[in-house]
């Protein structure tokens, strides 16, 4: 009763609590894009007073930030240099038969790189990779996509460099006066969780990774299995003309499902073999990959534009087939193709849509995106150059590079090593480390300048700068205070143990909804006042918030790269949730017993 009162008697306190209830609800609702959630708060607090503008984008110029901006650079040239080709082909040999092979692989080699590198990139380094993988191994890739988020989720806690939610904290922490995190602040924390969250995944039985369809051959798979969803329609002279759908040659010699006829205004649903089809039908396909790229050659159908028209195969040298994935935070989201006009705006050719186990049953055009979706794209190789760069579309295969990989690695892997060392064993600051390696890689001939500016992902930027305002936003109107003395109230009587149990679990459900930045952000000004009641500093409630905000296991949209093997692990949306609390469990009571360990002494 004394903390509402305390709000309803201070209006600056009032202002924040409304606009901090209209971001979690445009965080959950998605109707803003994040970043854009972001900037309008902070415009909020700016224009009710609440913040001057000096310390509302304070954030924006934090050492931080400008080490996030940096590392992007600092990743694109690793990555443009084939510095993980040595990953790559030791997943394509003979060394790696078996999934328990391949997921302590995952676990034990490339969740650490996580801690040094986004792990955003390395899971699109990876995943064609891997699903080639699955292919020669006649298994379901969802028996080891999952794994290999996870692991790479695992180790992005290992350092300082590991998350841009690293870095936040980091950047909060110094706003709230306990001063910055240095780069191995929580390495003690990180590397049990990432030891025993690997034992885990090896451990785990194999019934929780369902089997969700087996690639069997490089020309597809069973119909049930199949995942691409596209139209044609068929000209005036195809021979398909006057034959029914089961005789024809349509569904004899391609391996595709007709999930719907479209015939002028009448929409028939299967059974659909004895009909006989007629010149201008429109069909909906369920189809493989490859054979949608051999139907496209024939001319016995038409690829369907989403405007209703057909168009003419693109043919000729310089074009390229590529999938692309919707991230997390896409503006494309919630629009359909017709809208965003993408053809004429990516100079890019949908050819058909992926998601996950879900039928598409709206026409290509007129199906709204989702974040997960996969397209199928085809489009000049320039083109899939300026989409690389996008932060709306993940291109998933690999694609040639204009960087001479051999001579360059060997510098690109040099600097991001002296990038690690020099702040380590030196009184260099970790941010001029960083941004003196982004120009190393520059004049090493591993980045272009122009690809510097590319490879910041603005969208990230925007959130992280925007959301720090929330931190010092309730400190100054005494939000935090009130929150937290509720929060005490309620834990006021619980061991130390268990009150950090429910701030690490109730952090890691809230994740669940929002952004684990939004939720970082949110909290831990307020668990920091927690701390005098619990006998622990500040900087370990600020690590429980951390970790519960980075072990995000237990749906699609809690961690980007969930995200990503969500849609070619062709996984339901339970199947991380099943997968992923046990790890949570796990999690949520070992975490909190390693930061008393580490800052108790016990």
């Amino acid at each position: 009763m004394y903390e509402l009162m305390a709000i309803l008697e201070n209006p600056q306190a009032l202002i924040t609590l409304a606009v901090l209830l209209l971001a979690v609800s445009l965080f959950i609702t998605g109707v803003l894009a994040p970043e854009l959630t972001g900037l309008l708060s902070v415009a909020l607090l700016m224009a009710t007073g609440v913040l001057d503008p000096q310390k509302a984008l304070a954030g924006f110029g934090s050492p931080a930030l400008i080490t996030l901006m940096g590392l992007f650079a600092v990743s694109a040239a690793l990555f443009k240099s084939g510095a993980l080709d040595r990953l790559r082909e030791f997943i394509a040999s003979e060394h790696i038969r078996t999934p328990r092979r391949l997921i302590a692989f995952l676990g034990f080699v490339v969740a650490p790189i996580s801690g040094i590198v986004p792990n955003t990139p390395v899971v699109a380094s990876l995943l064609p990779v891997i699903e080639a993988w699955c292919i020669r191994r006649n298994l379901s890739p969802s028996r080891v996509l999952l794994p290999l988020s996870f692991a790479t989720v695992l180790g992005g806690t290992l350092t300082l460099l590991g998350s841009s939610v690293n870095l936040l904290v980091s950047d909060i922490s110094e706003q709230l006066g306990y001063g910055s995190l240095e780069l191995f602040s929580f390495t003690a924390i990180g590397v049990p969780i990432w030891l025993l969250g690997t034992l885990y995944l090896l451990l785990a039985p194999q019934s929780l990774l369902p089997d969700r369809g087996r690639i069997n051959s490089e020309f597809g798979s069973r119909p049930e299995q199949i995942g691409y969803f596209t139209e044609v329609t068929i000209p005036e002279d195809s021979e398909l003309v006057g034959q029914s759908l089961l005789k024809s040659r349509l569904q004899r010699r391609f391996d595709v499902d007709v999930l719907e006829l479209q015939r002028g205004k009448q929409r028939l649903i299967p059974p659909l073999a004895d009909r006989t089809l007629e010149p201008g039908d429109r069909l909906l396909l369920r189809v493989t990959r490859a054979d949608l790229l051999r139907l496209q050659q024939e001319h016995t159908i038409h690829l369907a534009k989403g405007n209703g028209r057909a168009f003419e195969p693109i043919t000729g040298e310089g074009q390229k087939t590529v999938e692309v994935l919707l991230p997390s935070g896409s503006t494309l989201a919630g629009a359909s193709l017709r809208e965003l006009r993408f053809r004429q705006r990516h100079n890019a050719t949908v050819l058909a849509l992926r998601r996950g186990q879900q039928t598409v049953q709206e026409r290509l055009g007129q199906a709204i995106l989702r974040e997960g979706d996969v397209l199928l794209l085809q489009a000049p190789i320039d083109s899939i150059r300026g989409l690389q760069s996008s932060n709306d579309l993940l291109v998933l295969d690999l694609f040639e590079n204009d960087l001479p990989t051999i001579s360059r690695k060997p510098i690109a892997i040099a600097i991001a090593i002296s990038m690690v060392l020099l702040p380590t064993f030196t009184s260099l600051p970790l941010v001029a480390s960083v941004l003196i390696s982004v120009v190393a890689m520059v004049l090493g001939g591993c980045l272009r300048p122009a690809e510097v500016q590319s490879s910041i992902r603005l969208d990230v930027i925007l959130l992280l700068g925007s959301l720090s305002s929330f931190s010092v936003a309730m400190q100054s109107t005494g939000l935090a205070d009130v929150f937290a003395g509720s929060l005490q109230y309620w834990l006021k009587d619980l061991p130390t143990y268990t009150a950090l149990i429910v701030v690490f679990f109730s952090t890691t459900l809230i994740t669940q909804f929002l952004s684990n930045a939004a939720s970082v952000a949110l909290l831990a000004p307020v668990a920091v006042q927690l701390a005098s009641g619990m006998n622990l500093p500040p900087s370990a409630l600020l690590m429980t918030v951390l970790f519960g905000a980075s072990q995000s296991f237990l749906t699609p949209m809690g961690y980007q790269t969930n995200l990503m093997v969500f849609g070619p692990g062709r996984y339901q949306f339970l199947d991380v949730t099943r997968y992923g609390a046990g790890l949570t469990v796990l999690m949520t009571f070992i975490v909190p017993l390693l930061i008393i360990w580490q800052y108790s002494g016990i």
